[in-house]
């Protein structure tokens, strides 16, 4: 019995840590809010891109990598690809479907890995088609 209240209160603190730093995190990246309204140079698409050195645009982050490369795998059961978005990128899954969603509609990550986006973007599609 003691086992397993000592599991759940380690549990506890690795969640209550994860959600500190993901809040940190969306703290770090919204930067200073611009009186305009517009949260950057919108792309032909109409979709934001950060501008790398010499106005091109800045190549995927690591985490974005990481999040298309784990969309294109397949996953054995229900629960296996949350564990997997918590364990190896260490953030919520709702915090990673936030990211995939961006990530579509982002030009970058299409001309990285054309096929799992346009395969996402059509599930998208197909989705709000049914809303």
């Amino acid at each position: 019995m003691t086992a397993d209240r000592s599991d759940r209160s380690d549990r506890s603190d690795r969640s209550d840590r994860s959600d500190r730093s993901d809040r940190s995190d969306r703290a770090d990246r919204s930067g200073p809010s611009d009186p305009s309204g517009s949260a950057g140079a919108a792309g032909p698409d109409g979709s934001a891109e950060p501008e790398g050195p010499g106005g091109s645009p800045a190549p995927l982050s690591g985490q974005e990598r990481a999040v298309l490369a784990l969309e294109r795998r397949s996953w054995a059961g229900p629960g296996a690809k949350e564990r997997a978005v918590r364990e190896e990128l260490g953030i919520s899954p709702v915090r990673y479907y936030q990211l995939l969603n961006a990530l579509l509609d982002d030009r970058r990550a299409l001309e990285a890995d054309p096929v799992t986006v346009n395969r996402l973007r059509r599930v998208r599609e197909a989705r709000r088609g049914r809303r």
